[in-house]
């Protein structure tokens, strides 16, 4: 088993041109950095998992993702280096594969789309009974049924429940997660214990089986890539969204006036700006993986709410922190369900 990931930072990474320097000139790779011992911990898996003849090409490229009929995983360039997964925290504010248990859980999703597209999989007609078919839409946008027992839980925001290919992986995954007794764990959600059932039964039988498809043409290869950074995060000027008036009243119910505490507070009270500043990063993450609700969205929200809380000239008692991180979390997770079921944070 490998430990966890370098945090040394190669020299290059401090340089003051790093923003403007094209990615392909960034020097990054696979072999040799802190995603090599990763990688072959998944092939370790693969072995473990009985697959021999198929074999998944790696490399680095903008973001994960398999080419529609090829045996390519892309792994996010940002995730070779320390410094860079660092700044694509503070640019997005979440990490896909933050540590090495994350890198793994993320490889374990695209070699299911490998498997899929080398084996011809969506083909078969009993493929497409259980997932549906490979050529429905593929939306960004989805409406997730959280906790849905027709869907394996894998990744963050009920990924199974976005494409009937994303749903073959995510049930892929799961079988492949070592240590994970998915007979046990899935035994009382029979449509999602009947996919597993035919991933197991289906795997068995591919085991020697060359596969149909061998394609390893690579997706915007980081090699290629000419743009900065700069570029591809943007000027880092968010839009804001426009949210309808009415959350005010909310605030007003979580925190007190900073002009007028209530009797016994004293003058101790903490602006509530600071709390929504503090919790950010967290939200982000367990309410996107609760409720699917994109983190990008979930930063806004945030912000727009931190704004309102500064200009009615909110805070809190410090002795009151805890039930104000309570009740921020509680608010911001049923505005962002309504903006999941309704497509609006308010009726």
């Amino acid at each position: 088993m490998f430990s966890g990931m370098d945090t040394q930072l190669p020299p290059q990474f401090h340089e003051t041109n790093l923003w403007s320097t094209p990615i392909r000139d960034l020097g990054l790779t696979i072999e040799g950095t802190r995603l090599e011992p990763v990688v072959a911990e998944f092939e370790r898996e693969l072995e473990a998992r009985g697959i021999r003849k198929l074999r998944p090409r790696y490399y680095l490229s903008t973001e994960w993702g398999v080419p529609f009929e090829t045996v390519s995983i892309a792994i996010p360039f940002y995730l070779a280096s320390a410094e860079l997964t660092a700044m694509h925290a503070e640019q997005v504010g979440m990490v896909e594969g933050f540590d090495p248990e994350d890198i793994l859980r993320y490889l374990r999703h695209e070699m299911g789309h490998v498997v899929n597209y080398a084996y011809c999989l969506y083909d078969t007609e009993e493929w497409v009974k259980l997932f549906g078919s490979i050529t429905q839409p593929y939306e960004e946008e989805y409406t997730p049924e959280p906790f849905s027992r027709r869907h394996v839980r894998h990744l963050p925001g009920w990924y199974a429940q976005k494409h009937p290919d994303e749903d073959w992986s995510e049930t892929f995954a799961v079988w492949m997660t070592p240590g994970l007794d998915w007979r046990t764990e899935y035994g009382a959600w029979p449509v999602a214990r009947a996919k597993l059932g035919y991933c197991d039964r289906i795997m068995a039988e591919l085991a020697d089986r060359d596969p149909e498809v061998t394609d390893d043409e690579l997706d915007e290869d980081v090699a290629e890539i000419d743009y900065s950074l700069a570029d591809f995060y943007g000027d880092g000027e968010e839009s804001a969204d426009e949210f309808p008036p009415g959350f005010d009243g909310a605030i007003r119910a979580i925190f007190d006036d900073l002009a007028r505490p209530p009797e016994g507070k004293g003058g101790g009270l903490v602006p509530a700006a600071g709390l929504f500043q503090r919790l950010e990063r967290d939200l982000m993450a367990n309410v996107f993986r609760w409720t699917g609700h994109f983190p990008e969205r979930t930063r806004l929200l945030v912000r727009h709410l931190a704004e309102r809380a500064t200009q009615l000239e909110q805070g809190y008692s410090a002795a009151r922190e805890q039930a104000a991180e309570v009740a921020v979390t509680t608010f911001v997770t049923a505005l962002a369900m309504n903006h999941i079921h309704r497509g609006s944070y308010l009726p």
